[in-house]
């Protein structure tokens, strides 16, 4: 089951690659939490680039067999989340990222290195 999180995780930072994102995080939580294995934290610099993020990703992990549980924020555009169950990403504007610092909250969390292009 982890394997596949690990899969799907990736997947997720690739997609996010595609478009754009921003400062892309991959915590791997699953020996700290029962709430997922993964977190996935990334910034768009706009509302409009968030909510294409989560579009993207939804449509194309939903395609590859991923089933999205939930998804709340997209109205707003600020702060996007998205339950894939083992894996949940956090789609930020700038602000709010700074804002709310989840990366503070989950520091005990393995940071796993991800090429991120600027």
């Amino acid at each position: 089951m982890y394997e596949e999180s690990t899969k799907m995780a990736n997947k997720a930072v690739e997609l996010l690659k595609d478009k754009k994102a921003k400062d892309i995080r991959l915590l791997d939580i699953h020996e700290i939490s029962t709430l997922s294995d993964y977190f996935i934290i990334t910034t768009g610099t706009s509302t409009t680039q968030v909510q294409a993020m989560a579009d993207e990703l939804e449509e194309k992990m939903q395609r590859e067999g991923h089933k999205l549980y939930h998804k709340e924020g997209f109205r707003g555009g600020r702060w996007i989340l998205m339950d894939f169950n083992n894996v949940v990403i956090h789609l930020f504007h700038s602000d709010e990222r700074e804002f709310y610092n989840l990366e503070r909250i989950w520091v005990d969390a393995k940071d796993i290195p991800v090429h991120n292009e600027e």
